[in-house]
């Protein structure tokens, strides 16, 4: 024996399952499921997007029958704080999360020029890259001292450059440029970091790692070349001990050639160990020369 029992569904339970499912600069897309499974009717959901950091609040309304709900919540700033809430429209309980969104990306090309008692620090327009940044937001640069372990925050500026002067013989710095922090520092950029030494050479840590390829090939490449000359002067001098030796054996086929004979004569090599090596080598005979045998 069996029932079905059909249980009444209860508009006073809250969403379940609320998560954030990507976040971007100006936008997040959260998800939530309904209260009870199949909903028979739609729903009206409430969301309510706090910003923590600018104290306001908005609030959007969703209607669906879906029991997976998927939404995006725009117009946000990039590097935003906000707490989400997510109930249905007759205020029943509610599911919240806190969610924070892309910061603007780091200046690139970040550079330094150093001149005679100060050095000048060179970015490219973040504007270039991001189409949320307005270059009348400016930039802050901080300057890190890694010998007395002290951060300074050196000023904010419009422009694409910016001077530092006061810097001591023998120490080590680290500065990074980043777009403006908004409202009191609670909504920055990330930062763009460039380390400098006292003789005035700076490096870029994001740069460092793709010239290294270049300072392996600045090696390499000498290496090679002077194997390739050594190769070639060795093949040289064989060419040369090959040409010597064929001339001085064409020269001494040539001291014993026999016009009479046509061909040249050489010694066998059987006599060189025999007693008589002052006996003069018999060359042949003239055919009008008579043969006399004892």
């Amino acid at each position: 024996d069996y029932v079905v029992v059909k249980m009444i569904p209860d508009n006073r339970l809250p969403p379940r399952h609320l998560h954030s499912v990507h976040t971007g600069k100006t936008f997040a897309v959260i998800k939530w499921e309904s209260p009870y499974d199949s909903p028979d009717q739609d729903m009206l959901y409430a969301v309510a997007v706090k910003d923590l950091v600018r104290k306001t609040d908005k609030i959007y309304k969703v209607k669906t029958r879906n029991s997976t709900v998927e939404y995006t919540i725009k117009k946000l700033e990039p590097g935003g704080k906000y707490h989400v809430i997510v109930q249905l429209g007759n205020m029943s309980k509610e599911s919240s999360m806190k969610i924070g969104t892309v910061p603007l990306s780091a200046p690139d090309a970040l550079k330094i020029i150093t001149e005679n008692d100060h050095i000048l620090l060179f970015w490219k327009s973040l504007a270039l890259k991001e189409s949320n940044f307005n270059e009348s937001r400016g930039y802050e640069i901080h300057m890190f001292d890694s010998l007395l372990n002290i951060t300074a925050y050196l000023g904010n500026t419009t422009e694409n450059f910016f001077k530092v002067s006061n810097l001591k013989i023998g120490h080590n710095y680290s500065f990074t440029v980043q777009a403006r922090c908004l409202y009191s520092g609670q909504m920055c950029g990330e930062p763009a970091t460039l380390l400098y030494d006292e003789l005035g050479t700076g490096e870029d840590s994001s740069a460092s790692k793709t010239d290294r390829p270049t300072d392996v090939a600045a090696i390499v490449v000498p290496v090679l070349f002077l194997l390739l000359v050594t190769l070639g002067i060795g093949f040289v001098v064989l060419y040369m001990r090959h040409r010597r030796l064929q001339n001085s054996f064409t020269a001494f086929a040539n001291s014993h050639y026999s016009s009479r004979l046509g061909s040249a004569i050489f010694s066998s090599g059987d006599d060189l160990g025999d007693e008589d090596d002052e006996a003069p080598m018999i060359t042949g005979f003239s055919d009008d020369v008579p043969m006399v045998i004892a």
